[in-house]
């Protein structure tokens, strides 16, 4: 193999002169690997210049028991130690997928390189640069893309559930529309006085304006089976039913013995029934309704979890909503784990100047992790508290998990670092999240944790500027 001219295609050194290039090869060495063989492990330090050569490698990093993909090492890729690079240790694991020849150049040639080879130097750099830039735009995207399917899966729960209760009570509501007619012929021919409507009118819409009454399962029984007899004492078809219906709007056996006084026998029966279509109306058009206000509610959610409406700018925002909005993002992730949440939020909290879609995803990263850390536990209280120190609003996010190990304590905010397995989790790292607050806020996270409480602190100036 021509080394220099295998060299000379690399986009990034194509303009660097052949002498710079041959004094690079002369300083370094090729290495072969066959299938399967390590090119790095992490920990390992990153002490050398790679350039692949042939073959292809891929780099994985470990989350949990399992690995995700992060990158490949193509013919003509360049990785490992740049100039000025300030990476200590490699985090990702680089295996063969099949015969492969990488020429290295070693860190301690480094500092003779950047003295009498400027060009080269250059160029490095400038590929340095370049790979972060990149790197760090793809691995945003990655984040926001597992976040958001993360999400998704959740909220896809969350919305089947009122989209499936409107369908269910459309129907029930279309089946009993159907059979309104033949109750209304029956209540056409029953002799009642304006007087006597009146009294049935008027305890109908105070029942009806009450809405569903709240009856544990043991009163329901205990009215239900009143009402049951009644019924049937008075010879009242679809007894079972009407019962059911009745309690739940309040009526009693005092309300139906009412009735009987002012009506007469005979037309008993039509008025109970027309009775009870009016409630089941009102009952299936409160769920269609409730339903329809669920769904509008996450909808809502969504647009100001996202802020799509706005520009990506810092504005003063209330975090309380943020949070909330978040909060019913994974409603359907916390209220499975059978998880409490205790908020205290401090009445006329100072708006922060925020990027607030950026801040959103810190509260899912940190609010996603506690509710994992709880996975297990006896007792599984989410708290949510924010007040005002000096110029900073503090939020502290904390859980009743069994608190982060001590060996991995200083680890948490490492690049890439996590104990949940692919697929679990936001993907949006505590690395991630310390940058936006840090960088894009000027504020400040901590922690402390023991077994059984774990608590983040977000430390965000009212005016981040």
């Amino acid at each position: 193999m021509d080394l220099l001219s295998k060299i000379k295609e690399i986009e990034t050194l194509k303009d660097v002169p052949d002498e710079q290039l041959q004094w690079l090869i002369d300083n370094g060495e090729v290495l072969n690997f066959e299938e399967g063989d390590p090119i790095f492990r992490p920990g390992d330090p990153i002490d050398r210049l790679i350039i692949g050569l042939e073959g292809r490698a891929v780099f994985k990093i470990q989350q949990g028991n399992q690995y995700r993909v992060m990158g490949e090492l193509n013919p003509l890729d360049l990785t490992g130690y740049l100039p000025y690079s300030r990476a200590q240790t490699a985090q990702a694991t680089a295996d063969a997928t099949e015969p492969m020849k990488i020429f290295v150049f070693p860190k301690a040639k480094m500092r003779e390189m950047i003295q009498t080879q400027d060009e080269l130097t250059t160029a490095l750099v400038h590929h340095m640069s370049t790979r972060i830039r990149e790197f760090t735009k793809s691995q945003q995207l990655n984040d926001k893309m597992m976040s958001l399917g993360k999400l998704s899966a959740g909220l896809a729960h969350e919305l089947n559930n009122p989209s499936a209760a409107i369908v269910r009570s459309a129907r029930s509501l279309g089946d009993h529309l159907r059979i309104l007619p033949e109750g209304f012929k029956k209540l056409l021919t029953i002799d009642i006085t304006e007087e006597q409507a009146d009294f049935v009118n008027q305890v109908l819409f105070e029942k009806v304006q009450g809405g569903i009454r709240d009856l544990n399962m043991m009163e329901r029984s205990e009215k239900e089976d009143d009402l049951l007899d009644w019924l049937d004492d008075n010879e009242i078809d679809d007894s079972d039913t009407i019962s059911e219906n009745l309690v739940e709007f309040g009526y009693e056996v005092d309300d139906l013995d009412d009735m009987k006084d002012e009506i007469s026998e005979n037309s008993l029966p039509a008025v109970i029934k027309w009775i009870n279509q009016t409630i089941t109306t009102n009952r299936l058009i409160g769920e269609i309704e409730e339903a329809s206000q669920r769904i509008n509610k996450l909808v809502t959610s969504i647009k100001s979890y996202t802020h799509m409406d706005q520009a990506p700018e810092k504005a003063a925002t209330d975090i309380h909503i943020g949070i909330n909005n978040t909060l019913t993002m994974l409603n359907h992730k916390i209220n499975g784990a059978g998880i409490e949440i205790q908020k205290d939020f401090e009445d006329g909290l100072p708006q922060p100047e925020i990027l607030a879609s950026e801040m959103n995803q810190v509260w899912t990263n940190l609010i996603d992790n506690a509710v994992d850390a709880m996975d297990g536990a006896e007792k599984k209280i989410l708290t949510i508290r924010t007040f005002k120190d000096r110029e900073f609003v503090n939020v502290i996010i904390g859980d009743s998990g069994s608190g982060i190990p001590q060996d991995i304590q200083d680890k948490i905010f490492d690049p890439f670092f996590t104990t949940k397995e692919v697929g679990k989790g936001t993907g949006l790292g505590m690395e991630v999240v310390q940058r936006i607050i840090k960088r894009q806020h000027n504020g400040a996270i901590t922690f402390t944790s023991e077994p059984g409480k774990t608590e983040f602190k977000v430390c965000l100036p009212v005016n981040s500027n």
